[in-house]
């Protein structure tokens, strides 16, 4: 039986929830009401957090509700991603004129990926040295020595998986498991089964011309039944953002993030450089960052929101192709990809800023150019076969800094706060897929291009 203040709390979510219906009918744009989904989220959360405060039963008995807004967007997202993958792979491929076409892509994608990341990791290294940030004197209490306990635990099954594994485990052995997001690595198993199977329709459309005329317009009609399928979703995601941003303000621990706000504020400053350098790529491929940034906001508003690069991945390619104009098979690759490899924030910064943090702790000089060297080129490693693995930021931690001869304890010193900051880091890896898509389409001109009347939407 619901309290009389969270019948209260509800009617107030629900009232807040008739306000972005009004602003749809008064013609608001989409990003104008994920904005508006957004003030109300944070403004909500606050309130809830002033009034009733962080651990109450009142707060947890609303959250349970308004978070079911939130979950249900998310399953939906969830819902669409394999078919959504599968059926623009196959189609992407039967618009290319050359197979290599297909290889060219993938090399120019996973490259800018693995390479940004890397540049993600110094900037997380020059910003931690610069803030002065150390793991020395930080004390854990209950919770993170129990979840230092779980990261040692879960630190033995990491170590045993070489990058050559990694690599075999993308390669799927039964696609319809894979279909169900069975393992870590099904999105890029079936992005590889996609890729095949439309070199495969590829092919046959080219022995036999009525077959291949067949094929494509089955493949047309059911990718156009999966478009609509997204824009019903999306049409949703103002009223998902609200009720993951009041989740995620309201269960926010205050203190914990005040003990840790130095931390906070340097992954933050770290996460803005790299904005800004993505930025810069627009820019010398010849595109208007300030125009880029206004385009892609929704998408990095949801990821913020929701701290799911996957869940993302309708929204990356959707931006990419409607409001970028980067070619279908290309604005695909980079959207999977980049989902799951060589993620500038959970593989690059963070990291990084904790191999720095903890090194001096056993007696090892982060500053040394010997160091800095080894660090990056594990988490250029790490950050393409932490994929295999899943867990986002806390599995490439428990990589690199065994790798590096470091402890993992400070992962779990840092769970406090690890929602906060992974927001953010979750809508630079985002964004960074879309960069990666945009500066493919100025480096390889004419590679996948599409037919207007053909676009993915």
């Amino acid at each position: 039986m619901l309290s009389l203040y969270s019948i209260v709390n509800l009617a107030l979510f629900c009232g807040l929830l008739f306000l972005i219906l009004l602003s749809r009918k008064r013609s608001f744009s989409l990003s104008r009401q994920v904005f508006l989904g957004l003030l109300l989220g944070i403004a909500f959360g606050f309130f809830l957090q002033i009034v009733y405060g962080y651990d109450s039963p009142v707060m947890a008995e609303t959250l349970n509700w308004t978070n079911v807004v939130g979950d249900v967007y998310v399953r939906l997202l969830r819902m669409i991603i394999m078919p959504l993958i599968l059926i623009t792979m196959i189609a992407a491929v039967l618009r290319m004129d050359a197979i290599a076409s297909v290889g060219k892509i993938g090399v120019s994608v996973v490259g800018l990926l693995v390479g940004t990341a890397m540049i993600a990791a110094l900037v997380g290294i020059i910003v931690t040295l610069v803030a002065g940030l150390s793991a020395e004197g930080m004390t854990a209490g209950a919770r993170e020595l129990a979840r230092a306990d779980v990261l040692v635990t879960r630190q033995a099954t990491v170590s045993d998986l070489s990058l050559a594994d990694v690599l075999v485990g993308f390669v799927p052995t039964n696609i319809f498991s894979d279909l169900t997001g069975a393992r870590d690595s099904s999105i890029i198993a079936v992005v590889i089964f996609g890729i095949l199977s439309g070199i495969a329709a590829l092919l046959v459309a080219r022995d036999k011309p009525e077959l291949g005329l067949a094929i494509k317009k089955f493949v047309e009609a059911t990718q156009q039944v999966v478009m609509q399928l997204v824009k019903i979703v999306m049409s949703l995601t103002p009223y998902g953002i609200l009720g993951l941003m009041t989740y995620v303000v309201a269960s926010s621990n205050g203190s914990d993030i005040l003990n840790l706000i130095s931390f906070v504020l340097a992954s933050y400053a770290a996460i803005a450089i790299m904005f800004a350098l993505h930025g810069v790529m627009v820019m010398l491929v010849g595109g208007n960052p300030r125009e880029y940034f206004s385009k892609v906001w929704p998408v990095l508003s949801f990821a913020f929101a929701t701290r799911s690069s996957a869940a993302t991945i309708p929204l990356t390619i959707k931006v990419q192709v409607e409001e970028l104009k980067v070619p279908a098979p290309i604005a695909n690759l980079s959207a999977t990809f980049g989902a799951t490899i060589g993620q500038n924030g959970c593989a690059g910064i963070y990291p990084a800023m904790l191999a720095v943090m903890v090194a001096p702790t056993v007696g090892v000089d982060p500053t040394s150019i010997g160091f800095i060297l080894s660090l990056l080129g594990i988490i250029a490693i790490s950050s393409f076969g932490i994929a295999g693995v899943g867990g986002g930021a806390t599995f490439a931690a428990l990589v690199v800094l065994p790798a590096m001869g470091l402890p993992v304890t400070l992962v779990a010193l840092l769970i406090s706060i690890e929602p906060l900051i992974d927001m953010g880091r979750t809508a630079l890896n985002v964004n960074g897929a879309i960069t990666t898509g945009v500066v493919t389409t100025k480096w390889l001109p004419g590679v996948g291009e599409v037919e207007a009347e053909n676009a993915l939407v």
